[in-house]
């Protein structure tokens, strides 16, 4: 199941994390805090790279650039998250070589 990043995701997390562990469906979200609670995995846009680069667009406007005239930034960095808690529940065997490139990994 693929969880969508929407209201209805964040404001019923805790019932939805419950009845994937009960009925054992795997699920992927764009909320790693999820992954972390229990769903199997997360990929989604880091929270802190935004932050880093906002610092050079600071730089930008304090060296004299007008902030309408800078363009609009899109997420460059994503992290997957995987837990293998949740793969070993599910039964699933998650291949070396995805477990390389998560960004964290729950055990």
């Amino acid at each position: 199941m693929i969880l969508p990043p929407d209201g209805f995701t964040a404001a019923y997390s805790r019932q939805i994390l419950e009845l994937i562990e009960r009925y054992r469906i795997p699920t992927i979200t764009n909320i790693s805090s999820l992954a972390v609670d229990g769903a199997l995995a997360s990929y989604a846009p880091s929270v802190v790279d935004p932050f880093r680069r906002a610092a050079g667009y600071v730089d930008r406007i304090f060296k004299g650039e007008k902030p309408t005239e800078l363009p609009v930034q899109y997420p460059t960095k994503y992290d997957l998250v995987i837990n293998l808690k949740t793969a070993k529940a599910l039964g699933l065997e998650i291949p070396s070589s995805l477990l390389l490139r998560a960004d964290d990994v729950i055990e």
